[in-house]
């Protein structure tokens, strides 16, 4: 389970693989190690408790989200069926309760999920992702480089109510590269209209996530976003790497 805290403090991140053993699922449940999350019909619990790397310290706590409402609105991202996306709660009151570190507090949130029948790095060169905040709702663009078929966007807009609406992507809008490892980011926004990156939360020898500022239906938002270059995630380099990051335990 990926935990990530951000805040004046500092950043702790969290992502330990784990064996088989250690994977519990019912209808309701999914525990992975000491970690959980519970679906009771109307709130997701995640309780929380894991070990930083690559500096240990513990990340102990409980996150509730409540949905504005559910959305059944699966996506194929390769045209093959083999990876899916489901954007299941897009606009979501979240309420945070740490004990270690003590914080506290409670936002807007997202939840979704993506799976599929083979690596990503088999399917995929890179992609750009982001979600942002609007009036009503949340826009949601999805821009995906295949290995096979070429790029292939997706445009978003979902109501508080959970109605799915696509609309016609909106033009490239360049943002800056990572300042460590030169991951290329970019985004869309409406005609006209720049976005920038207001923060970088992660700066990974393969992944960025960021904060960003953009315009989209006529609406200036904030977004978070996400680039992943699945063509550096297969260098040998980048392999030996990750267990600094990602820890692997048998059980």
């Amino acid at each position: 389970m990926n935990v990530a805290l951000y805040g004046a403090s500092g950043k702790r991140w969290a992502l330990t693989e784990r064996g088989r053993k250690a994977l519990r699922r019912t209808t309701s449940e999914l525990a992975i190690g000491p970690s959980a999350l519970r679906w009771d019909g109307e709130a997701l619990t995640i309780d929380v408790d894991e070990v930083t790397a690559p500096i240990p310290s513990r990340l102990r706590g409980r996150i509730r989200l409540h949905p504005r409402a559910l959305v059944d609105h699966p996506v194929s991202l390769d045209g093959k069926g083999r990876h899916h996306w489901r954007p299941i709660a897009p606009s979501s009151r979240v309420e945070v309760t740490m004990e270690q570190p003590d914080l506290r507090w409670s936002g807007a949130g997202y939840f979704d999920t993506n799976w599929g029948s083979e690596a990503l790095e088999d399917g995929f060169a890179c992609w750009d992702w982001s979600r942002a905040s609007l009036g009503d709702g949340a826009a949601i663009l999805y821009d995906v480089t295949r290995r096979d078929a070429g790029r292939m966007s997706l445009a978003l807009r979902i109501a508080g109510n959970g109605e799915v609406e696509t609309f016609e992507p909106p033009p490239p809008a360049p943002l800056a590269t990572t300042s460590i490892w030169r991951i290329a980011r970019a985004t869309q926004a409406d005609t006209g209209q720049p976005a920038r990156v207001v923060e970088t939360l992660e700066d990974t020898p393969f992944y960025a996530r960021s904060v960003i500022a953009t315009h989209l239906l006529g609406e200036p938002a904030t977004a978070v976003h996400e680039s992943l270059s699945l063509d550096r995630f297969r260098q040998g380099w980048v392999q030996m790497l990750l267990p600094f990051r990602m820890p692997r335990l048998a059980r």
